[in-house]
């Protein structure tokens, strides 16, 4: 059974979580420079079956999009430019962040292994994947 990946994108860095290949449990991947996401999805997606992407979409608390909302959009257009066929999924991230942040916390991290904010990344895209296979 193939993958499912998610992405938790962001203007300097870029979370990537991916599910076991019976889609059932989520494992953070990495965290990458946005800037090389797309070749690193080339790479990693003539390596494994994906049959789907999830990409998180920041909305505030009334449910307008927030700040980042156009920049994650344009990463969204150029995906799906390079990956025409793959099954694109947007989900709400509006509490991921603080999430990571909490089970970082709840893991027992000290505050400098905290501040990791490719960690709170990586820890964000499988917060929304796990959520994604929860509710699925």
């Amino acid at each position: 059974m193939p993958r499912i990946l998610s992405i938790d994108y962001g203007q300097k860095r870029t979370g990537i979580a991916v599910t076991d290949e019976l889609q059932i449990i989520a494992s953070g991947l990495t965290t990458i420079p946005s800037a090389t996401a797309i070749a690193f999805l080339k790479d990693y997606f003539s390596k494994e079956k994906v049959e789907a992407v999830l990409i998180g979409e920041p909305k505030q608390m009334n449910g307008e999009p927030s700040e980042s909302a156009s920049i994650i959009k344009g990463f969204v257009t150029h995906f799906t430019n390079h990956f025409p066929d793959m099954k694109v999924i947007r989900v709400d991230e509006r509490f991921t962040s603080k999430m990571a942040f909490q089970t970082m916390i709840d893991s027992g991290l000290n505050k400098k292994q905290r501040q990791n904010k490719a960690l709170i990344d990586e820890i964000s895209a499988t917060i929304m994947l796990q959520d994604y296979l929860n509710r699925k």
